[in-house]
């Protein structure tokens, strides 16, 4: 199962029941997700001229999973006592696919977090849990910016920069990065003082990176770190990484996880599959 994907230099991993409940149950969703992910690509000069926007990596992979009916739905759970209703809560998904499996339907809900605020982690496996609890959905998916990708961003903006003679502010233009009058400042100070001045690309770099890629954005061990604390739960799942996966199991109900990371132009990708038993 995903042999293209390892074939394409992607690792995957499983654990547990994870390859059994995939292969077995959701052998269409595999594939599916399996022909989107071989087609995902994001340049590094997407990286460096991505606005304040959705990048157009993260647009590609949405078309890619609208096209095989991967669509955006609200949940709306409502609370009815003798046939009137008393309250209600939505949770909306960007990415709802369900499948038939053994004559039931079942539904898998999926959350791209790119480049976000971390808390939008919070916020992605709460709903999560919300929506397995009410039976809503049995499988929940995050794909996000994976651990080498992000420890490996500052090398990858610096190469960029040597490759193509990178060495102030108007050679960004053309590549579509347009700097705040902060940024710029913040730049020039430290290209121009007195004391220990570095050079144009480094300080670009720096400051690129630090604003766009902080530690506070989406990335996996920011992942990693809420469901070691229990984010999401209780309820039966499973958790795994590109390069050091774990999983933990207790109780009757099997955790299960398949994980695993796409290479990019620019970098890796983790796509971390949260399964949840039904």
């Amino acid at each position: 199962m995903l042999d293209s994907l390892v074939a394409r230099g992607f690792q995957v991993e499983f654990h547990s029941h994870a390859k059994a409940i995939l292969a077995g149950e959701f052998p269409d969703a595999v594939a599916e997700l399996e022909e989107v992910l071989l087609g995902a690509t994001i340049p590094i000069e997407e990286i460096i001229g991505s606005g304040g926007g959705e990048t157009k990596g993260t647009q590609r992979l949405r078309r890619g999973l609208k096209a095989k009916g991967w669509s955006t739905v609200t949940f709306t759970i409502e609370k009815v006592i003798n046939g009137l209703s008393k309250e209600s809560v939505s949770h909306k998904m960007d990415h709802v696919r369900s499948f038939d499996v053994g004559g039931r339907t079942y539904t898998l809900a999926m959350e791209i977090e790119w480049n976000n605020k971390d808390p939008f982690y919070d916020r992605d496996l709460e709903n999560f849990k919300r929506l397995h609890a009410d039976g809503a959905i049995s499988i929940g998916i995050i794909v996000t910016r994976g651990r080498s990708l992000h420890e490996n961003m500052r090398s990858l903006v610096r190469r960029f920069c040597d490759q193509r003679g990178i060495d102030g502010l108007d050679d960004l233009e053309q590549w579509g990065y347009i700097p705040t009058p902060k940024q710029k400042k913040a730049i020039e100070t430290r290209t121009s003082r007195a004391k220990n001045p570095i050079g144009f690309r480094d300080a670009f770099v720096d400051k690129f990176v630090s604003d766009k890629f902080g530690e506070a954005t989406t990335h996996w061990r920011k992942l990693e770190e809420r469901v070691q604390r229990g984010v999401g739960n209780p309820c039966s799942e499973a958790i795994g990484c590109g390069s050091a996966g774990w999983c933990r199991m207790n109780g009757r109900c099997c955790r299960a996880i398949c994980s695993s990371r796409s290479r990019m132009r620019s970098g890796i990708a983790a796509v971390c599959i949260r399964a949840l038993a039904w």
